[in-house]
């Protein structure tokens, strides 16, 4: 073969091994997973929007409101059992969450497309101890698509003691993202006198 010929044949190898790199990475097409790329995004205190009222039964059968939480620094993280990420960082929110919950925070859990019993062994086996909202279509997240939505399992999002959606960590979060996020809350929910 020529090398006149033989250039186009490598690169379209290349390319198909490109592809084929990429989507070794994505699930399998209608998995309803889409793994989260580390990003952070904290909004600006005026350019806050609401959250919306986010209400739903825990996974222990109360009811929940997230409007029920206003004046408290709500962080509510999206997960699932079957979500490796998910598992990866749980002992990290509910460290945290053992250290800030007598600080005006609340930690919620949105379990998503998740079977209950899959959820409740889940909640168990890594010990954690804030409420569990059940959202087993997806639904309850995507009331967040006019702020800044969840976009991937898993998500955290943190809503100031007003009500305003103030950050979304997208993927894992680690113990000083996660703090940082609390505390961006923290200073301009006090600064704001809204």
């Amino acid at each position: 073969m020529s090398r006149g010929r033989a250039l186009p044949v490598i690169a379209a190898g290349i390319a198909l091994l490109a592809l084929t790199a990429c989507g070794s990475k994505e699930p399998a097409v209608g998995s309803g997973f889409v793994a989260g790329d580390g990003s952070l995004v904290v909004i600006d205190q005026s350019q806050r929007q609401p959250a919306p009222d986010i209400t739903g039964t825990t996974l222990d059968g109360k009811p929940f409101s997230l409007a029920a939480l206003r004046g408290k620094i709500t962080v509510l993280n999206v997960w699932a059992s079957w979500c490796s990420p998910c598992r990866a960082e749980a002992p990290v929110l509910e460290k945290v969450w053992q250290e800030q919950q007598g600080k005006d925070v609340q930690f919620i859990g949105l379990d998503t497309r998740d079977s209950d019993t899959s959820a409740l062994t889940f909640i168990k086996k890594f010990g954690i101890t804030y409420p569990n909202v059940i959202d087993r279509d997806g639904s309850l997240q995507l009331r967040f698509s006019g702020t800044l939505p969840p976009q991937a399992i898993p998500s955290t999002l943190v809503v100031d003691a007003n009500g305003k959606v103030a950050a979304r960590a997208l993927g894992k979060v680690s113990e000083s993202t996660l703090l940082g996020m609390i505390e961006a809350a923290r200073k301009t929910t006090a600064s704001s006198g809204d």
